[in-house]
């Protein structure tokens, strides 16, 4: 393995980790970033960097395993014999399912269509709409939020917020930004919405991963094993401290600077690519 593909490799991880959990689409970053670095190349074809950033995933969800690591590991003792934890791992399960078959129904044609910086770049400024028209909806409203604990979602909450992370099957939508948003949207508080946004990526992101590995298994050798390991270190460090200082930005903040971001980054992205002067990748 080249230095060249290492950088590029951390480059990415880094990206995956900052984006993953903000309601800004580490998908539609990292088609943008690899689309900068030039990262297919002939000892990385395009195959393969498409099974790297779903693979890099895995780095991110380990980050969000250790930060909740007491919480998982009681409902994981208590799967069996306690009705809290049984609720939780039900509501992850309801809530997975419409991304799940959607995706295994959609996204080769997805892929196909859709995984180009401009596409993403009208997701980026349409899902910026619907964070400002969220978040002056919550401001405008003086009764407090329905839900505030993830213990308390119901399985019809849970079923919607599943709908909604299934929209962030287009990329540049993000995941995080559907879930998180669409949970407010449904009457949870913004630390419940956040909090179960990153429990319910735990499936859904590593389902994604093993079943990529598997499906991409021939296009693999021992010799992807080093880029593929800097990437997921990266992408779990970076994770770490972004989950860390999401959860405090939170207690005080709202996600209307994310949507500034969207529309600002969607826009140099769209009058890049018009005028030529970054030559994007399609």
């Amino acid at each position: 393995m080249d230095n060249l593909l290492a950088l590029k490799a951390l480059i990415m991880g880094i990206v995956e980790g900052l984006t993953e959990f903000l309601p800004i689409s580490s998908t539609g970053h990292l088609i943008l970033a690899s689309s900068l670095l030039q990262f297919p190349s002939p000892a990385f074809p395009t195959e393969k960097v498409q099974l790297f950033e779903i693979v890099i995933q895995a780095g991110a969800i380990f980050a969000v395993c250790w930060e909740y690591r007491v919480k998982i590991a009681a409902t994981l003792m208590g799967i069996f014999s306690e009705r809290q934890a049984q609720r939780l791992v039900l509501n992850l399960i309801v809530a997975f399912i419409p991304a799940a078959v959607l995706g295994l129904l959609f996204s080769k044609k997805i892929k196909e269509v859709l995984f180009a910086p401009v596409p993403v770049a009208l997701a980026f400024i349409s899902g910026a709409l619907v964070i400002l028209w969220v978040e002056r909806r919550d401001h405008g409203h003086e009764a407090p939020s329905r839900i505030n604990s993830v213990d308390d979602i119901t399985l019809l909450d849970a079923f919607k917020i599943g709908c909604a992370q299934a929209l962030a099957l287009v990329p540049g939508t993000s995941r995080s930004g559907a879930t998180i948003i669409g949970g407010m949207l449904f009457g949870l508080s913004r630390k419940a919405a956040s909090e179960f946004s990153f429990f319910l990526a735990i499936p859904t992101l590593f389902a994604a991963t093993v079943y990529s590995l598997y499906k991409e298994r021939a296009a693999l050798s021992m010799s992807d094993l080093p880029v593929l390991t800097i990437g997921t270190v990266a992408a779990f460090v970076s994770a770490f401290f972004c989950v860390r200082w999401l959860l405090r930005y939170i207690s005080t903040h709202d996600f209307t600077v994310f949507a500034w971001y969207r529309i600002l980054f969607g826009l140099v992205i769209l009058v890049t690519a018009y005028t030529g002067t970054v030559a994007w990748v399609e």
